[in-house]
């Protein structure tokens, strides 16, 4: 399929710049695959829709403040988000997307605020690594302090305090992630015990959600796209909550399209490989889907491949519909927006 096959009007206004007071109040429009839309309900409705026996399965990352602005030692402006530590290195050393007043040159050296960098290398895409005059603990203190949350660029607003707490599931746990894994930011400790009083199962996955996830897709031709890689992680409890949820005929409810990509990049002959690993998994219309069963997921920009998953899940003509009564009906969309639930 070609790129325009997943463009929609979409009036600026409703993009959400701003999460509601509760989490659980969005709004979740349910669409049966092969069926398109069946109902307009609330998101703490979910408890209903979801059965005894099936298995939610989320991704546990946390976001860190990994957007940093600051100045080059010639006094103009640069940016950084950080994207992921090199491997093998002792966390001083970060793969990050860099931007600047002029071209960032290797050897170039950054000031932000309390903490300092200079540029390694440049590795292409915009990259660079940079080596932090800090690592380990103290890296991550001087963050806290002068890193901001990376909201998206659609949110046309500065991050406030509060974006510290509501740009982060209540579930979060592993430190790593560029953007929140946004499926989960309507979840609240209470839908969550009431959810495991029905009977409904709880696992875990790590996806590290780095820039591949939300980087526009420049090419007209879908085969022409690489993703970027992303590091995730499957714990043996969830290789065996995933085993346990096959047996007893449960569905696998993935919330949000990071669970869906570390699930469908680990699921082997019906069962998860257990550790670490990289995924580039790119997944569009024509994918066979072998370990999720239904979605819980965001309403995600026109032409990304957020989209293209949520499409290749739920059946392309279906998706695309449901997104224009999505907008008839005056659903938010994006990251701090509503929610789908692909059943």
């Amino acid at each position: 399929m070609e790129l325009l096959a997943f463009d929609y009007e979409l009036p600026e206004e409703l993009i959400a710049q701003e999460p509601l007071p509760q989490r659980a109040a969005s709004r979740l429009m349910v669409v049966g695959r092969g069926r398109g839309f069946v109902e307009d309900a609330c998101f703490a409705d979910l408890e209903r829709l979801v059965a005894r026996g099936d298995l939610l399965v989320f991704n546990d990352t946390s976001v860190i403040p990994a957007r940093l602005v600051g100045r080059k030692a010639s006094g103009g402006r640069c940016e950084l988000l950080l994207v992921e530590p090199v491997a093998g290195d002792d966390q001083a050393r970060w793969r990050a997307l860099g931007h600047g007043s002029r071209r960032m040159h290797a050897g170039a050296r950054l000031a932000f605020g309390g903490l300092s960098a200079v540029v390694v290398s440049h590795e292409g895409d915009g990259l660079v690594v940079v080596e932090f005059d800090r690592a380990g603990a103290e890296l991550t203190a001087a963050l806290g302090v002068e890193g901001r949350v990376p909201l998206p660029p659609y949110i046309r607003r500065e991050p406030t305090p509060a974006d510290r707490e509501r740009y982060q599931t209540v579930y979060a746990r592993v430190p790593g992630s560029v953007a929140a894994p946004t499926a989960g930011l309507h979840f609240t400790d209470e839908l969550l015990a009431r959810l495991a009083e029905r009977g409904v199962e709880r696992a875990a996955v790590t996806l590290h959600v780095g820039p591949g996830t939300f980087l526009p897709v420049r090419s007209a031709d879908l085969s022409q796209h690489r993703m970027h890689e992303e590091r995730f992680f499957v714990p043996e409890e969830a290789a065996r909550a995933f085993a346990a949820c096959r047996a007893r005929g449960g569905r696998v409810v993935a919330v949000g399209t990071t669970a869906v990509r570390a699930l469908e990049s680990s699921v082997e002959g019906g069962r998860l490989r257990v550790g670490a690993g990289r995924t580039s998994l790119f997944i569009k219309p024509g994918y066979y889907f072998t370990a999720v069963d239904a979605l819980v997921t965001n309403l995600h920009l026109p032409r990304s491949t957020l989209l293209m998953l949520a499409s290749a899940f739920g059946g392309h003509e279906q998706v695309m519909r449901a997104y224009e009564e999505a907008v008839r009906r005056r659903y938010r969309f994006f990251s701090y927006g509503d929610a789908m639930f692909l059943c």
